[in-house]
């Protein structure tokens, strides 16, 4: 099987799918020390929301309950990985990365950052329990 093509930023370009397999694929792609922070995230999402649904749309990992709306997702750019929590402006406290979405906050990981994985778990259990975003 060929490697996955890397995009812009070093976003692995992964086939639409539903279900683990894509997002492990995804991840499993995603360069460097990037991938420590996918694995990172996706086993938080996975301890915190053990019926989570899971996706890869857009060549970006997304996180739900019910398969058609989603409460998370990531993406790799160059310097950092990109969180989007869609009801961000519901957590607390506020994810700092504003969006020209009102609801929408991000957090941005870059590769030397410490991950605060009790926040981070704490953002995700009270974004799963949020009405989450139809795309």
């Amino acid at each position: 099987m060929a490697e996955p093509k890397l995009l812009s930023g070093g976003n692995p370009q992964i086939p639409k799918g539903e279900g683990d397999a894509p997002v492990q694929a995804y991840i499993a792609a995603m360069p460097g020390w990037k991938q420590r922070i996918g694995r990172t995230v996706d086993a938080i999402v996975a301890q915190v929301v053990p019926d989570v649904r899971k996706a890869v749309k857009w060549n970006t990992p997304f996180y739900g309950l019910d398969g058609a709306t989603w409460f998370l997702s990531f993406h790799c750019f160059e310097r950092y990985v990109k969180l989007t929590f869609f009801r961000g402006t519901s957590l607390d406290p506020v994810p700092p990365g504003k969006s020209k979405q009102a609801e929408v906050r991000y957090l941005d990981i870059r590769e030397d950052d410490a991950i605060d994985e009790a926040q981070l778990a704490d953002w995700i259990r009270q974004a799963s329990a949020l009405p989450g975003e139809k795309l």
